[in-house]
């Protein structure tokens, strides 16, 4: 059996000012880095102890995985990163209120925007040649929006390359990242549908563990706070309003 943990960063900046955040590198809020924490002191307190760490290039998932690991007496486990954890790319959505947004075009709309599964936002030019995170990509492949499908599509390739040989190689493997990328990633080892996927609220600062058999297929998963999970899972579900 290997050990699976995904982690979604604690609130936001931008998650408290109700933005939509994509790919705009925000830091966390002091409720979101106590968050960090609690999930970090859930693991040392269920013996869920992690021997490597992957996240996205992003502050706020790197941040948040720095304090769990603190928490829990781990901050020196082996560290991989890579682009193709991050949040997904909300196109030109990013930087505007999910509220006022619903107001502008429709509940329904935006929650297909928001959640559906293969419909992305409207896209956004933007350059991201000056950002030495990704001088590596080939710009073709750095996305201007993105649907879920689309992050599932960009995702796999380090669940299957990076994540997976540490879990056959015998390691605990914590996976902090983001509400879209970690939806992505349920729904790949879970085999839900479009249509559950939907419905499927990633809560932040809960520690989500998979216990999986050596075909990388789930035998069971938890929250080692179901109560704090679902609170969280709910106010995440009624950010747009």
């Amino acid at each position: 059996m290997s050990t699976l943990i995904l982690l979604r960063h604690g609130q936001s900046e931008w998650n408290l000012a109700n933005l939509f955040t994509g790919w705009v590198d925000v830091g966390l809020t002091a409720k979101g880095e106590a968050e960090a924490v609690r999930g970090g002191e859930l693991l040392a307190e269920h013996d869920v102890l992690p021997t490597v760490l992957h996240t996205s290039l992003q502050k706020r998932a790197i941040r948040t995985a720095e304090l769990s690991l603190a928490a829990c007496d781990r901050s020196w486990v082996p560290v991989r990163r890579s682009w193709r954890l991050n949040e997904r790319h909300y196109g030109a959505l990013q930087g505007k209120d999910k509220k006022q947004t619903t107001e502008e075009f429709g509940a329904a709309k935006v929650k297909i925007w928001r959640r559906s599964f293969d419909v992305p936002p409207p896209p956004l030019d933007w350059d991201v040649s000056a950002d030495p995170r990704y001088a590596a990509i080939p710009p073709d492949a750095i996305p201007k929006s993105e649907c879920l499908a689309d992050v599932i599509n960009r995702m796999l390739p380090c669940w299957y390359d990076a994540i997976v040989p540490d879990l056959v190689g015998g390691h605990v493997v914590l996976v902090a990242a983001h509400g879209n990328s970690l939806r992505g990633l349920a729904m790949h080892l879970e085999g839900m549908t479009p249509e559950q996927v939907l419905e499927l609220n990633i809560p932040t600062g809960q520690p989500r563990v998979y216990e999986l058999d050596d075909d990388m297929r789930v035998q069971s998963w938890r929250y080692l706070d179901p109560e704090g999970a679902a609170t969280a899972a709910e106010a995440v579900s009624t950010q747009a309003g």
